[in-house]
Formats: C-alpha cells, sequence, structure tokens
C-alpha cells in the first residue's frame, strides 16, 4: 500500500518520484540490505542473516510500523521504522522513531524528509500524542534535518542504558 509520493530532483532534471509505502515482506531483502547500512553507519555489525530474521519478525508480528522508499526505477533507498508505545507523562499513545537509514547514494535528496514526514503523517492518523527519538551526538546531518521538520531538542531528560546478559 503506497503510503505517500514524494518528488525531488535526480540526476535528470524534473525527473520524478520516489514512492514511502508501508513494508511488506517482499520488501524484506531490500530492507535487510538497507538496515546493514544502518548498523554499519552505527558501528553495529551483524550477520545479514541475523537482520533478515529480525525485520521478518517486526512484519509478522506487526509489532512496529516500517516503511520503505523507492525511486522510479524500484531501488530501494531508505527505511524508516517506528514502534508504538504509552506516555505516561502525556497519558496517551505516542510512537518511538527508532531508525532512520538513507542508503549513502540517495542522501540529500529529500529520501530522509519524505520518510520522516510518512512517519509523522502515521502517528498523527493512529491519534498519537508524539513522536519521539534518539540519535548520535555525531550525527549532525541526522540533527539538522529532525529540527528543520520542527523536532525540539530535549533539554530535560537524559538517556541511560542498562545492557541485560541473555
Amino acid at each position: 500500500m503506497a503510503y505517500a509520493t514524494f518528488t525531488y530532483t535526480a540526476a535528470k532534471p524534473l525527473e520524478p518520484v520516489m514512492l514511502v509505502s508501508v513494508a511488506a515482506t517482499a520488501d524484506l531483502e531490500d530492507l535487510t540490505r538497507l538496515f546493514a547500512g544502518y548498523l554499519r553507519f552505527y558501528e553495529v555489525p551483524k550477520a545479514e542473516t541475523q537482520i533478515a530474521a529480525f525485520l521478518g519478525e517486526r512484519l509478522k508480528r506487526g509489532d512496529s510500523q516500517l516503511f520503505i522508499a523507492r525511486d522510479a526505477q524500484g531501488v530501494a533507498l531508505g527505511f524508516v521504522q517506528l514502534y508504538p508505545f504509552q506516555s505516561s507523562l502525556a497519558l496517551e499513545p505516542a510512537w518511538l522513531l527508532s531508525d532512520l537509514y538513507v542508503h549513502e547514494s540517495a542522501r540529500r535528496l529529500g529520501v530522509g524528509e519524505a520518510l520522516m514526514n510518512a512517519a509523522r503523517a502515521h502517528a498523527e492518523a493512529s491519534g498519537a500524542c508524539g513522536l519521539q527519538l534518539e540519535t548520535a551526538k555525531t550525527n549532525l546531518a541526522g540533527q539538522r534535518l529532525y529540527e528543520r521538520l520542527g523536532y525540539v531538542r530535549d533539554e530535560q531528560f537524559l538517556t541511560y542504558w542498562l545492557a541485560l546478559q541473555n
């Protein structure tokens, strides 16, 4: 199901078209390749079999919402993944924008913005009170995008992590 279409200028002037759609199991191979790039960006190497199993489980269970962006030829350009949660402070549902990745060859073409807009439209349609995200302190391009789209840096709360041994 196509969620939204957006245009950007590609190699040829006025060449359209980027399609952002809800990801399905048919997208698993492309999502796996993109997710591997995402993990490399954060220097977290994982085997593609692990990645495919993880994403396949998300798609099967429907416990996250994945969107994929493709160009006019169907080439996968990027993805965004959201997880629902309940905001205890707002007493309303919200979404965690957990993962956003745009392939290196498609950066600065509006792909990230298109994916972020699809995430926002989905969250708004679901009645959520907001979208929350985290990013690396070194991800300056991402921070500029988020702030341009209206996201506000949280100066009130710190994030902590406890690694568990399983």
